[in-house]
């Protein structure tokens, strides 16, 4: 049976979708963030070392990050489903995106937010216009630059097929709606990008997205 350790408004959610396309049946353990510092119980390095979410255990086996666990899961149970077939563009263009939203999407995204929280965060009346001169300059100067860059080729890119890999829904849509989530709730994805906001219309359209929010729970990020 497949265990997803689930950590409330996280990366977990999109396996929960994922398991739920592919039509597989799993069980949930559930683990709350720390309202303080936002951070994963401790609890969780008794699954994986770094004690992070998303993990899966499968029979033994435990599978932790987002990319690798949609490979894991697409290849062992997906029967063709989800990703693209071998040597096409399509498939190309799937395992790029697949890595694209955590290797590039996610990072100026986490950024911003450790750097608003430095901006807004309570601190010693000497300290904080220091602080806060330094959060707006590293946003300003680099943060949000490559957070507008990157969802104007996103954009761009939407523009040329219905979804990230082409023409057919995959599980590089599912990997992709974490950032764009994270972009609408907090880094000015709005209407002005039509295409990006259409796709998130979509994909929390789907059945599967539906019953996975039911299944995970409130997702803060939807809001």
């Amino acid at each position: 049976m497949i265990v997803v350790h689930h950590l409330n408004n996280s990366r977990s959610q999109r396996v929960l979708w994922l398991l739920e396309e592919l039509g597989l049946e799993y069980e949930i353990v559930r683990y709350q963030r720390d309202p303080k510092t936002m951070l994963a119980p401790p609890e969780l390095r008794a699954i994986h070392p770094l004690g992070k979410s998303p993990v899966i255990t499968d029979d033994g086996v435990v599978v932790a990050e987002s990319g690798a666990i949609v490979e894991y899961l697409v290849e062992k149970y997906g029967a063709g489903r989800l990703v693209p077939p071998a040597g096409t563009a399509e498939r190309r263009r799937w395992t790029y995106f697949l890595h694209f939203a955590e290797g590039s999407a996610m990072a100026p995204l986490l950024m911003k937010l450790v750097f608003d929280r430095v901006e807004t965060s309570p601190a010693p009346f000497f300290v904080k216009p220091i602080a806060k001169a330094i959060a707006r300059k590293v946003k300003g100067s680099y943060i949000e630059p490559q957070i507008e860059a990157q969802l104007t080729y996103l954009e761009n890119e939407l523009a040329t097929s219905p979804w990230f890999a082409g023409a057919e829904f995959s599980a590089a849509d599912i990997q992709m709606s974490f950032p764009l989530e994270a972009a609408a709730a907090r880094a000015g994805l709005d209407a002005s990008r039509p295409k990006l906001t259409d796709f998130l219309r979509r994909i929390h359209a789907r059945p599967a997205f539906q019953r996975a929010i039911e299944r995970g729970g409130p997702y803060e990020l939807l809001k």
